[in-house]
């Protein structure tokens, strides 16, 4: 047992004087069987420390339901076993360019603006979800033998808001739950959010990635004493979707680095491996003056330009930050573990299966709705990931008129009369032809991801306005969901009706040169495909070549969001979730298919250090 304490001056484990050296590294991206390769990768770096959020979404997809909460326990379990302590933030906001801050969709659709603040029925939900999450942070604190050191209240909240009733609440709430360790705050810098996101009595540490005198000198201001941390050192920084990768100098953030610890602070990285965001968990921001923001999702991609890349390799970054952190260590640093193990020779999946959405949706869809006067968005039908099928009616007769939608959120393809018209956005929310009546409209909506960081967090998915011809409202609209859940379930695919489409030539359907069919441009394609020697312990890189947007899985395993608009190009296949043998792909097409197969190899992080037009930090 153990006393970690909060000095005027260090951070003390049973009185004698501490500097953290953390890495920050989310369970939730890395595949459970690879934690342990993983943190022992943070330690050979000179770490003492790992730091992780909590995403309550991922946890309590629906009010009282409860998955994996224990998967938190197991990584601080795996934590110990590696010799790191471990900073725990639970939010209940986390960032993280996670899918809506970490919020879920049923708390943001139900509580709106009143999210994050002192609301008492938002509060309750806090209560619940905190009850049924920090018993496995409580029994491991130190004090009790555990690694737990350090928990965060909120997150960021100066970046936010001002409620100081409702950060206190939210403290109050952990320690009354047990949480017996120092409680911390982190923010910017900057005036404004060290005032709007500390509580008093609680340590505020500092978000940032350069300039650490500066920042510690504003820190100051707000914290005339105790131990300097800067929480979030950002080594690196996140992609968007059809942005150039941003990748930082590895010298330059080994210098950043060594003026942190110049100033005698400890230090999270951010991130020490930043893994990925699986299953379609990406988050989205928004730029721009407040009132006329532009959309940015993010990446699968979880890298983050980090010393540990995406496949669990040591980097340059990885070796000039080892060289800084060996002085500051308290004894000789351990050699990396053995890297993963990539695929030995390339695989090709020929995808020989197909479904139709529409079959798709039959057979794993919600139930057949009701019409309703105006599309309901995806918090109103309790949608986090996926897409929801809009159906409504253009009355007749009429001439031909523009036909589009209003507050489009995030990307719908659209068929009239069952044959495609085009595909719309939020910033182009119109069908290039007019549309004459009657006819009948379908608009396969997707969320790109919600917005993770700023007042537009919580902000609903789907149509939120309505569907219109001309100027007029077009009522009567019937919308089902196809949640990318459903296909996480066992056996998720037995009752699609799927067709082989090898035969596509023989039943005379043109095929398109190279491709799988002009018929068959959306759909869900299946595939199989031979692995020998990496299955359980290495990895693969998959790419879809000529495909447009979608998702993939691996013997059932949510790889994540593909899109040809880049930078990624590749998905990153865990080697637990390979087979030796034969093993299954899943490949949801919602615009346009390309080459009848997926191609495995060894995989490539989705920014090289050469990457041409690359963004420097």
């Amino acid at each position: 047992m153990a006393d970690f304490t909060v000095g005027d001056d260090h951070f003390r484990i049973d009185g004698k004087p501490v500097r953290l050296l953390s890495g920050a590294l989310h369970y939730f991206r890395v595949h459970e069987a690879q934690w342990d390769h993983r943190l022992a990768m943070l330690r050979a770096m000179g770490l003492n420390c790992v730091e992780t959020y909590v995403p309550w979404n991922l946890h309590e997809p629906r009010p009282g339901r409860y998955r994996d909460v224990g998967a938190l326990g197991r990584f601080l379990d795996a934590a110990q076993r590696a010799g790191l302590w471990a900073i725990v933030r639970p939010g209940p906001y986390i960032c993280a360019e996670w899918e809506n801050g970490g919020l879920p969709v049923w708390v943001t659709g139900r509580f709106g603006r009143r999210a994050r603040t002192r609301d008492e029925e938002y509060l309750d939900a806090v209560e619940r979800w905190f009850t049924a999450l920090l018993p496995q942070v409580v029994q491991r604190q130190i004090g009790r033998g555990g690694p737990v050191i350090m928990v965060q209240a909120e997150n960021e909240y100066g970046s936010y808001g001002t409620d100081q009733v409702y950060l206190r609440r939210v403290a109050g709430m952990l320690r009354e739950l047990g949480v017996t360790v120092p409680l911390f705050t982190s923010d910017g810098p900057e005036d404004h959010m060290l005032t709007g996101g500390s509580v008093p009595g609680l340590p505020a540490t500092a978000n940032f990635g350069s300039g650490a005198r500066e920042a510690f000198e504003v820190l100051r201001r707000h914290q005339p004493k105790g131990p300097l941390m800067c929480m979030e050192f950002w080594c690196g920084w996140f992609d968007h979707w059809g942005a150039e990768p941003v990748v930082r100098d590895p010298e330059e953030s080994a210098r950043a680095l060594r003026e942190i610890l110049e100033c005698g602070a400890s230090v999270n990285i951010y991130m020490a491996h930043g893994g990925t965001n699986f299953a379609g968990w990406a988050g989205a921001n928004r730029s721009g003056p407040l009132q006329d923001q532009g959309f940015l999702p993010t990446v699968t991609s979880y890298d983050y330009d980090a010393p540990i890349d995406e496949y669990g390799r040591p980097t340059e970054k990885f070796w000039r930050f080892r060289e800084v952190l060996a002085e500051y260590a308290d004894g000789p640093l351990p050699e990396p573990a053995p890297e993963p193990a990539p695929l030995a020779a390339p695989v090709r999946a020929e995808l020989t299966d197909w479904a139709p959405l529409a079959a798709v949706l039959e057979a794993l869809g919600d139930e057949e709705p009701a019409p309703l006067g105006v599309p309901p968005t995806f918090e109103e039908l309790g949608v986090d990931r996926g897409l929801v099928r809009y159906q409504v009616a253009v009355p007749g007769p009429r001439i031909p008129y523009a036909l589009g939608t209003v507050g489009l959120r995030d990307r719908a393809v659209v068929y009239v009369d069952g044959v495609r018209a085009g595909v719309l956005s939020e910033e182009n929310g119109t069908l290039d032809e007019p549309v004459a009546g009657p006819a009948e409209v379908e608009l396969w909506v997707e969320s790109l991801g919600r917005v993770n960081y700023g007042p537009r967090l919580g902000e609903p998915k789907g149509i939120t306005g309505g569907v219109v011809h001309e100027r007029q409202y077009l009522h009567g609209v019937r919308a089902r969901a196809l949640r990318l859940e459903t296909f996480e379930e066992p056996d998720a695919l037995a009752g699609v009706a799927f067709e082989d489409i090898r035969c596509a030539g023989e039943a005379g359907e043109a095929v398109r040169a190279g491709g799988v069919g002009e018929a068959r441009r959306t759909g869900l394609f299946r595939g199989t495909f031979e692995v020998t020697g990496a299955a359980g312990t290495g990895h693969a890189g998959l790419e879809l070549p000529g495909w447009t947007r979608g998702f993939v899985w691996v013997n059932g395993f949510g790889l994540g969001r593909y899109w040809s608009s880049g930078p990624q190009r590749t998905l990153y296949v865990p080697g637990p979730v390979l087979r030796e043998g034969a093993n299954e792909v899943w490949v949801l097409e919602l615009e346009d298919a390309g080459a009848p197969y997926a191609e495995l190899g060894p995989g490539v992080p989705v920014r090289a250090a050469d990457a041409p037009g690359d963004a420097r930090m």
